[in-house]
């Protein structure tokens, strides 16, 4: 099979087919449709080729065929995720569980908004406010300042002795 290089079409279900996935399938690099559904197939779906972009209903009905795009592993394997056919690993879907969607951008800007204007617009209209939250400010840089200089003479303090 894989000197078929140009062939695009490849159905081959229900054909009680045996035995492992021919490796030299992966040479296909023009295939476009496959079906091998509902045979005997066995083995692992070689990876990092084209036929793990593939539906994993091309592979249904073959218990014994493992790997990507297939819910069940091989075995002494860890799960990868499977590449589509654009080369992204997410599929339609997963992008329902993804938790970065357009509704997560929109509460953070909103969030950003309110909570910017929250504390900025407070300090621009309350003159009060104002003058206790930059008083605040002025007091926090003293006393680090103070920290800094008293932390610091004191190394020298003691090698004076």
């Amino acid at each position: 099979m894989g000197f078929l290089h140009n062939i695009r079409t490849l159905s081959l279900n229900n054909n009680r087919l045996t035995g492992e996935l021919p490796s030299s399938l992966k040479n296909c690099s023009q295939l476009r449709v496959l079906d091998l559904s509902y045979n005997n197939l066995s083995g692992k779906i070689s990876l990092g080729t084209q036929l793990q972009s593939f539906n994993a209903s091309v592979y249904a009905g073959n218990l014994e065929l493992c790997g990507p795009p297939l819910p069940n592993q091989c075995p002494n394997e860890e799960s990868t995720p499977c590449p589509g056919r654009d080369g992204d690993a997410n599929t339609p879907e997963d992008e329902d569980d993804q938790f970065i969607t357009l509704g997560f951008y929109v509460s953070l800007t909103l969030g950003f908004i309110v909570g910017f204007w929250g504390v900025c617009g407070t300090l621009m209209l309350n003159r009060s406010w104002r003058y206790g939250y930059f008083n605040f400010l002025t007091n926090m840089r003293d006393w680090l300042y103070i920290v800094g200089a008293v932390n610091a003479a004191k190394p020298q303090t003691k090698f004076r002795n």
